[in-house]
């Protein structure tokens, strides 16, 4: 099974102006396989600062295999999320963030704004996903069924990424 973190971010939710209804909505989702557990939540302000710590904490101490930000990935000036996660990352994971915001555009075109990105730190996934329930379900569902693969090359638990077979060679 393997362990999921989800961090919120949004100012009226940290001071209690607003209820993290994505926060709950993803962890429903997530848990409704068998395949991942929420162990660790977390819901901060729009905070660059605050968010690179949360994210170095999870990653840097294995408290997480998969990390799901969601909010602070749009155009406000306060939408610090995909900066604080670039500063953290190893190595990003282009593809994860490209095919999210290409699924999501067939659905509304708006999905081209969001600047969310994805990557690795240590053994750990990072994915940003959008503020909205919606839309964070959404473009979850478009990868969730791929990233126990990679979750488990980077635990070094995955032995071959491809088959061959004596005619295919």
């Amino acid at each position: 099974m393997f362990k999921v973190a989800i961090v919120t971010l949004s100012d009226k939710g940290y001071i209690g102006e607003r209820e993290d209804i994505t926060g709950k909505k993803l962890k429903e989702y997530i848990e409704e396989s068998n395949e991942y557990k929420v162990v660790h939540y977390n819901l901060l302000k729009d905070d660059k600062d605050m968010l690179k710590e949360e994210l170095i904490n999870i990653c840097d101490n294995n408290i997480a295999d998969l990390v799901l930000t969601n909010g602070g990935t749009g155009f406000s000036k306060r939408d610090t999320t995909p900066e604080a996660t670039k500063e953290v990352l190893e190595r990003e994971i282009p593809g994860i963030s490209e095919y999210m915001r290409l699924k999501s555009s067939e659905i509304t075109k708006k999905a081209i704004l969001s600047r969310g990105v994805s990557g690795i730190r240590n053994n750990s996934i990072i994915i940003n996903l959008p503020g909205s329930p919606k839309g964070a379900i959404e473009n979850l569902g478009f990868v969730l069924d791929v990233l126990p693969h990679g979750i488990e090359i980077l635990k070094g638990e995955a032995t071959e990424c491809a088959t061959t077979t004596k005619n295919s060679i």
